[in-house]
């Protein structure tokens, strides 16, 4: 933990806040070792970690499974959390700013979770999933109640072209009156990929306007694929 640690204190957090700015998105590479990916997806069998499994294809979702960490979560994973929200927070303001709404985000993530306690949102949205052959995930966003982070995160535990194939990150960007434009990633294992959970502020002619993003999950075409996603705020159910 305490070299994943010194990773997120090396990251370049300018450029990163200027990659969300500038697309919505923003990668961190190399941020797990291949030990440690490999042992969350050994852990995804520990059934006392996890609150739900949720099967995908049982409400349309696409294909595969993923499951959702009960509190308290494993410490690396509370870790990064602590330690990722606070750099995030600047950037989300800004958004806020940039859109002229009342909504304000506070610097740390203890107090994300009060505001969240407040609106019945109690419950871990961290979760791992995982996808086998013709796996796959319909674009969404992932708002769980009133309260919701603008930008979330998702560690990729396997390694494309050697355990699966396929599966490439999708997001898709609505700019008003206009086709959605689509943005296809695929980061290695052990990459840290920050993303917008609904919308950015984009500038236009006439000032800001708010770029409503989806994202999802490409077919796997062989092997299979697991990630871990990093969400905020809390859930509700």
């Amino acid at each position: 933990m305490e070299n994943i640690m010194q990773r997120l204190d090396q990251t370049d957090w300018q450029a990163v806040a200027e990659g969300m700015h500038g697309n919505g998105y923003a990668l961190l590479p190399g941020l797990l070792d291949r030990e440690t990916c490999r042992q969350l997806i050994t852990d995804y069998d520990n059934a006392g970690q996890y609150r739900k499994t949720i099967v995908m294809e049982r409400y349309r979702f696409g294909l595969g499974e993923y499951k959702y960490f009960r509190y308290p979560l494993p410490p690396l994973i509370q870790a990064i959390r602590e330690k990722v929200y606070p750099q995030l927070a600047p950037v989300a303001n800004a958004w806020m700013d940039a859109l002229d709404t009342a909504t304000r985000f506070p610097d740390d993530l203890i107090s994300l979770q009060h505001r969240c306690n407040e609106q019945g949102q109690s419950l871990p949205a961290v979760l791992i999933l995982k996808y086998g052959a013709g796996g796959h995930n319909t674009l969404h966003q992932d708002l769980y109640g009133d309260v919701f982070f603008p930008i979330q995160m998702v560690l990729f535990l396997d390694e494309p072209g050697k355990d699966y194939t396929g599966g490439e990150f999708v997001l898709t960007e609505q700019v008003p009156r206009a086709q959605s434009k689509a943005i296809v990633l695929q980061p290695g294992q052990g990459d840290a990929l920050l993303f917008t959970t609904s919308f950015r502020p984009v500038k236009g002619a006439r000032g800001y306007y708010r770029a409503h993003m989806k994202h999802g999950i490409s077919a796997v075409h062989t092997g299979q694929r697991h990630t871990l996603g990093i969400i905020f705020h809390d859930a509700g159910t």
